[in-house]
């Protein structure tokens, strides 16, 4: 089966290329640039940008065990509409990601998925900091990953151990920074805002702390770790100045993070309430700053379902938005289009970094890569309408925004998998 998408501006950071030309695909793979006149499927894409497939390093599948919330197919119907090609799923299933089995059947239930599934396997037992996993287990059955995602882990000698295995099998560490006794049970950022709702709150320090502890055993042991999730200015500055001294850290920040404040949770409505959660103004220009200047390697959705019951009480919600359908145009709209950073600097980050920090093949469009590509209009705006999101969850803080860049089409190994 062949493809043919004609006179779109290509773009690949991963080779600086950014030209208006045609894609040739064949057989699931790219097989040269140019002009081509036929193929059995031709996508006329004049006024599109072809850029490689996102890869979301940080994504909730609640699959298994929480399969009301989303599961495997349909968070991939989300990552197809969404323009995400590839995704890291997070250990924090039920039961957690923490053996052969349960990868297993991650790996074959995503057999027949609209996106290719990676897996992050926990690192200790039930993510409970109390048993390590089996690392070279996790690594056999198909993980490339590992975290507690979700909770720290909470045992020192067993992160040490991860971290130092880890680039011996090939696999990433991806490190949730949070000291759980300064977070204390609060459940938005520690302010003007938490004080005025009569709600506890979490201070930033909880997430520096665990910054700072993370940095400093990969510095210590000079082995890599990688940042989630990060929404403070102080874990911003702790991470800039380490890169600076050579430690091998990366970080990640998420959408909702350089496009709201706390100030949204005056709403009373659970749908901005995540972990960490939404900052301070001068958080949000500081995880922006730290996009443009490299600091921030990636943006990542931290896609995390629940159901509209359970996001119904303000109080006893549980953290978490969802993201996929929405991050390449929230990118679009809060940093390409105010000057941040380019369109080629954004896909750099939503693709070719997120897929180099993870070791997969993706992130590219060269010849002999898989196809996986996503069509988009730069320009073209629309408002973000949750009843007709693709996932099972409705809980999106950018729902009834406006926002600039819309997804046109989707390929997955030369598949098209999503078309607008």
């Amino acid at each position: 089966m062949s493809l043919l998408i004609k006179n779109a501006r290509v773009i690949d950071p991963s080779r600086n290329f950014d030209e208006v030309t045609d894609i040739f695909v064949d057989n699931g793979v790219i097989k040269g640039f140019g002009m081509f006149t036929n193929a059995d499927e031709i996508i006329y894409a004049d006024g599109f940008i072809a850029a490689p497939g996102l890869v979301d390093m940080h994504v909730h599948l609640r699959d298994p065990g929480q399969t009301d919330k989303e599961d495997i197919l349909s968070g991939c119907e989300a990552a197809a509409a969404g323009g995400v090609t590839s995704l890291l799923a997070m250990p924090n299933t039920v039961p957690a990601t923490d053996s052969a089995e349960t990868i297993k059947y991650i790996r074959e239930k995503a057999a027949d998925a609209k996106a290719k599934v990676y897996i992050a396997a926990a690192i200790t037992k039930g993510l409970k900091s109390e048993e390590a996993t089996d690392l070279d287990e996790l690594k056999e059955a198909g993980a490339v990953a590992l975290s507690d995602d979700g909770r720290p882990v909470g045992d020192l000698s067993m992160l040490i151990n991860a971290m130092k295995r880890a680039p011996e099998l090939g696999m990433t560490v991806t490190a949730h920074c949070e000291s759980l006794e300064i977070a204390d049970g609060g459940i938005i950022n520690e302010g003007e805002v938490s004080r005025k709702l009569g709600v506890p709150g979490i201070p930033a320090a909880a997430e520096d702390c665990g910054t700072m502890r993370e940095i400093t055993l990969a510095e210590a042991f000079d082995v890599p770790v990688h940042i989630c999730h990060v929404s403070t200015k102080s874990s911003v500055a702790l991470i800039r100045e380490a890169k600076k001294r050579g430690v091998k850290v990366t970080a990640e920040t998420a959408p909702h993070y350089f496009t709201f404040t706390e100030k949204e949770l005056l709403k009373r409505d659970a749908d901005y309430r995540m972990n960490p959660p939404l900052r301070r103004e001068e958080d949000m220009l500081a995880v922006i700053g730290g996009l443009a200047d490299g600091t921030l390697d990636a943006i990542a959705t931290d896609h995390a379902p629940h159901t509209p019951e359970q996001k119904s009480d303000f109080v006893a919600a549980p953290n978490g938005s969802i993201g996929m359908e929405t991050s390449l145009a929230a990118g679009i709209t809060a940093l390409v289009s105010k000057g941040y950073l380019t369109i080629n600097e954004l896909i750099q980050k939503m693709s070719t970094s997120p897929a180099g920090i993870l070791g997969i093949e993706a992130g590219s469009l060269r010849e002999g890569s898989p196809a996986d590509i996503v069509i988009f209009d730069m320009n073209e705006s629309h408002t973000v309408d949750p009843k007709l999101f693709h996932g099972k969850s409705r809980n999106t803080p950018f729902k009834g925004m406006r926002l600039k860049g819309k997804v046109k089409y989707t390929v997955v190994n030369g598949e098209i998998v999503y078309k607008d």
